[in-house]
């Protein structure tokens, strides 16, 4: 009887099949990812939607038809299903919010009751390399004062400038993003020789791999690296005797990664951020590569240990747009 009830239990099951999912940022052949940012999107005709993921410490947001409807957070190893859809097409995007500085989380995939469609395709690539204020380090806290556990879990990548920028312009994005590094210097001189020129060419930020080629090719590249650089005075024993070495040896290193970028990117037109504190260092590297300064005021800063809000973000996305029309 039990195996006659199996059997049956079985047969009731819904069949569902995978959904083809378009993949934005860097993903490994086996659907892990480590980079701020990653989202996956697919389309499919039908009254139901699994969604199969694997977290550790990420929050991963579901959405049907631009609507939010869970946010996964911490899952481990879960599948979600959304039934009751209006019998129809349907977009499904699965979003990462959280920055992962160790580890990974992975796709495995997503099924449907219905159709399978190809998945949406965006015609513009725009790719934002940064450090904390490129990750939305914090960006939805209402409080300066926050723990290492409040950083993660109001850190939301989809509303940092990058990803609210290229949603507007219906454009595929990557964030190649990591918090506290910069061009030579890392936050306070930590973990030196660990830069984010260093840390770009890796799948997972957290490994030493590098990506694969992927023909991934953006029309425009924005680099936004300083903050950590210069944001506290150089200490005995780093590298620079002064903070005159450390502005020479920024400019320097800066120039070398962007025509390394220009190289790989041929067709790209790039834009330099820099805030106030540094804004004549990226002058100089826009000049000696040929690239579009952006300089970027004053912020309120009342995020998460004195971050960019969500405000700060938006003024961000506003001078980016600003800047990228004079792009000829």
């Amino acid at each position: 009887m039990l195996r006659l009830a199996l059997v049956a239990a079985l047969m009731l099951a819904p069949v569902e099949t995978p959904v083809p999912l378009h993949a934005g940022g860097r993903v490994t052949a086996d659907g892990r990812l480590g980079w701020p940012g990653v989202y996956f999107e697919g389309r499919f005709k039908g009254t139901a939607v699994t969604v199969s993921v694997e977290a550790d410490t990420d929050h991963l947001a579901v959405l049907i038809d631009g609507v939010e409807r869970a946010v996964l957070e911490k899952p481990g190893k879960v599948q979600r299903r959304f039934d009751g859809l209006a019998d129809g097409e349907h977009v499904i995007r699965v979003e990462k919010l959280t920055e992962t500085q160790r580890g990974y989380s992975r796709m495995i995939g997503v099924t449907t009751n219905g159709t399978p469609l190809a998945p949406p395709v965006h015609a513009r690539q725009v790719e934002f390399i940064g450090d904390s204020h490129s990750v939305g380090y914090g960006d939805t806290a209402t409080t300066r004062n926050c723990t290492p556990e409040k950083v993660h879990d109001t850190t939301n990548t989809q509303l940092a400038f990058g990803p609210l920028l290229a949603k507007k312009w219906d454009a595929d994005y990557r964030v190649i993003a990591f918090s506290g590094r910069g061009v030579v210097r890392n936050y306070a001189g930590g973990n030196p020789g660990e830069t984010l020129p260093v840390l770009y060419p890796r799948a997972i930020p957290g490994e030493p791999a590098a990506a694969v080629q992927d023909g991934w090719k953006p029309q425009l590249i924005v680099i936004n690296l300083g903050t950590n650089d210069f944001s506290t005075p150089v200490h005995a024993g780093e590298a620079w005797k002064d903070a005159a070495a450390l502005h020479a040896d920024y400019q320097s290193k800066y120039v070398a990664f962007v025509r390394q970028l220009q190289a790989a990117n041929p067709s790209a037109r790039f834009l330099l951020m820099g805030a106030p504190a540094f804004i004549a260092d990226v002058r100089a590297v826009a000049a000696a590569t040929g690239t579009t300064p952006v300089a970027v005021p004053q912020l309120e800063f009342t995020a998460c240990n004195f971050h960019p809000s969500l405000k700060d973000q938006q003024q961000m996305a506003d001078l980016v747009e600003q800047a990228a029309r004079t792009l000829k």
